[in-house]
């Protein structure tokens, strides 16, 4: 095995929590960000319908429960129906079927020409956003399950989502038994759970009751649980989400500071003295440290309301520094108007200044 002498590349921390970084690009606003997922569900449930539904839904730009989507190409590897199975169920969900929406009943498996099928697939659509694959086990080749290769024939394929910056969905099964945890219903090892960035489990209330609960979980996505009903159709719709608040905290943070700052032309502050001056009771529950970081990931977002926004040291202390259009240092930009959040964020938020201090 060759050596790799290449150093570390390291950040210190004082530079790390300075810096602006990009928030995760999602393909369903709150629920699926770029990177591999799974949805895994008992046989029959209902999975490739709503896999179905889904491809169309962001190949279309439609909303998702509610819920915003990047609009681009799909790619369904549908590996146990056949193009008329396909076809009839198209003619179900939906009216018009984009031909941005891509399907195929045949592929590779992993190590053996999956990959590069992929990738091939990717440089001919460069705004491919999602793909995904049905099943998981149709894509594996036939070996040990064992916790090494779990992990890495997911890790084959968490490579090229991240590369890409696309969304990867596979679809899987749930154990018969049940079990505290419904995640741990998910057929395989535990590094199945452990290799993707985000875990969902589609369970019948009972057997061919058409409700289910979808059970949410991921690195880039709170913890939630959303009741659906499958209607006449076979599309999932909504009936509950457990999502409480109704505005994302970035939405929140852009709405407190554009408050803040209506009367006036700068803010120079510690993190607290600012979360103190936002949040004077608490209810917003946005802390020091939680206001740093917020105002790192909406530089963009801010300056499109007037607020220009630079997180620094000095003598030792972390400094927040806010200034608004009619300051000299932000001149020329439009005047800051109190923000409703539920509009906050209609613009590109994820392009960030770059540099730190």
């Amino acid at each position: 095995m060759r050596k790799n002498n290449a150093p570390l590349r390291t950040v210190d921390g004082a530079t790390l929590m300075s810096q602006p970084l990009h928030l995760p690009n999602f393909v369903v606003d709150t629920l699926l960000a770029q990177g591999l997922h799974i949805l895994a569900g008992s046989p029959k449930v209902g999975k490739s319908w709503l896999a179905l539904w889904l491809a169309v839904t962001v190949a279309k730009g439609e909303p998702v429960w509610n819920m915003t989507t990047k609009q681009g190409t799909t790619l369904y590897l549908c590996l146990e129906d056949s193009v008329l199975r396909i076809q009839n169920r198209l003619f179900e969900i939906t009216e018009d079927a984009p031909s941005s929406v891509h399907f195929c009943t045949e592929c590779a498996l992993i190590g053996q020409g999956l990959e590069e099928q992929v990738e091939t697939f990717l440089t001919a659509h460069s705004d491919t956003v999602l793909v995904i694959i049905d099943t998981l086990q149709m894509v594996r080749p036939a070996r040990d399950a064992t916790y090494a290769n779990d992990y890495r024939d997911l890790s084959a394929l968490k490579r090229i989502a991240d590369a890409y910056g696309i969304a990867i969905l596979l679809i899987h099964h749930l154990r018969k038994e049940t079990a505290d945890d419904v995640f741990n219903r998910i057929s395989g090892t535990t590094a199945i759970s452990g290799a993707v960035d985000s875990s969902f489990t589609l369970v019948e209330e009972r057997r061919g009751s058409g409700r289910a609960r979808l059970t949410c979980v991921g690195r880039d996505i709170e913890y939630r649980e959303l009741t659906l009903e499958r209607n006449g159709e076979n599309v999932w719709e909504l009936v509950s989400d457990s999502r409480t608040q109704p505005e994302l905290l970035g939405d929140r943070i852009i709405y407190l500071l554009s408050e803040l700052m209506r009367d006036r032309t700068e803010f120079i502050g510690t993190p607290t003295e600012l979360s103190e001056q936002i949040d004077p009771v608490g209810v917003e529950r946005i802390s020091p440290k939680k206001v740093s970081r917020q105002i790192l990931q909406n530089l963009d977002a801010l300056r499109k309301i007037g607020i220009s926004a630079v997180v620094r040291r000095s003598n030792g202390k972390r400094l927040v520094e806010l200034h608004r259009a009619e300051s000299d240092d932000t001149r020329g930009v439009p005047a800051v108007d109190p923000v409703d959040p539920d509009g906050a964020l209609c613009g590109d938020l994820w392009a960030v200044s770059e540099g730190s201090e």
